[in-house]
């Protein structure tokens, strides 16, 4: 699309009831019009026939961006969306097909809306899978009465939108719920009222007594491991270290080879010496 149809587009920032009354005084296509129009586009890339299509639409983008009018975001922002569904519609529009060009935009349209509804309703994404997304869609209107589901009314949104119970059960109280912020509110008041995660996810893995604590043990650990392999016998001693204590690490046939004995005899080995080191760093 050409600039000038971008700026033309564009939402007025606070001025939206202007740009709603702009769009209703932009003449309506009739079917010869926009089949001419849409021909032009297809045949010749007639850029300008594109902006009419869509100048001439963008009313009934509108009309369907209020009806995601409940879900808290910008009504301008929706719009926005909803003309980038349109503008896609248009693109891909095939005035042979024999369908109006709103039959054809309607499914683009509600495709940007609600994948921008998706992204930006919450902060975490509520829906991922289609049938989450189907349900997000549709659980307000399945809503019957304010506040939770009775399993009669769960069974009968299931049984509607063909998915299980336990899906209904799982957007629904994801719906229900609301994002926190991690970090505690700068107002004394409102940090009063409030439990931040950031009060009770503290990560304690860099307390100095813990990290002292911690590299205090290692140490133990280490030196029991050292007098433990200096009671083994320097075949066995041998063994460990070249099964375990190196990156390089050998293979039993070839510790076989090496001592001239069977690999079966050095695994032997190898889970005898295991043995005795467990028992003197239990010690």
């Amino acid at each position: 699309m050409t600039k000038s149809l971008q700026t033309q587009l564009a939402v007025p920032t606070g001025n939206l009831q202007s740009y709603i009354q702009a769009t209703r005084s932009i003449p309506m296509l009739s079917a010869e019009e926009e089949k001419e129009l849409a021909t032009r586009l297809q045949d010749q890339g007639d850029l300008e026939a594109a902006q009419q299509l869509v100048l001439s639409h963008l009313r009934f983008v509108v009309h369907v961006a209020r009806g995601y009018s409940g879900y808290g975001l910008p009504q301008a922002d929706l719009i926005q969306e909803g003309n980038i569904g349109l503008m896609k519609a248009v693109k891909r529009f095939d005035p042979t097909v024999g369908v109006r060009l709103v039959s054809f935009a309607v499914y683009w349209i509600r495709a940007e809306i609600h994948e921008f509804i998706l992204k930006n309703w919450r902060i975490v994404k509520v829906a991922t899978t289609k049938a989450q997304r189907k349900l997000f869609f549709n659980l307000r209107s399945s809503k019957q009465r304010l506040g939770w589901f009775n399993h009669e009314e769960v069974q009968a949104v299931a049984k509607d939108l063909g998915v299980t119970a336990k899906d209904v059960l799982e957007m629904e109280s994801r719906m229900s719920g609301r994002d926190i912020g991690f970090d505690e509110p700068d107002d004394d008041e409102e940090r009063s009222q409030t439990f931040s995660p950031v009060t009770y996810l503290q990560d304690q893995g860099q307390e100095p007594s813990r990290v002292a604590e911690a590299d205090e043990l290692e140490e133990q650990n280490h030196q029991l491991l050292t007098t433990a392999l200096g009671e083994l016998d320097e075949r066995s001693r041998d063994i460990i270290g070249q099964r375990w204590l190196t990156d390089d690490k050998s293979t039993l046939h070839e510790l076989a080879d090496k001592y001239g004995v069977s690999a079966e005899r050095i695994r032997q080995l190898e889970s005898n010496a295991i043995r005795k080191l467990k028992v003197a760093m239990a010690a």
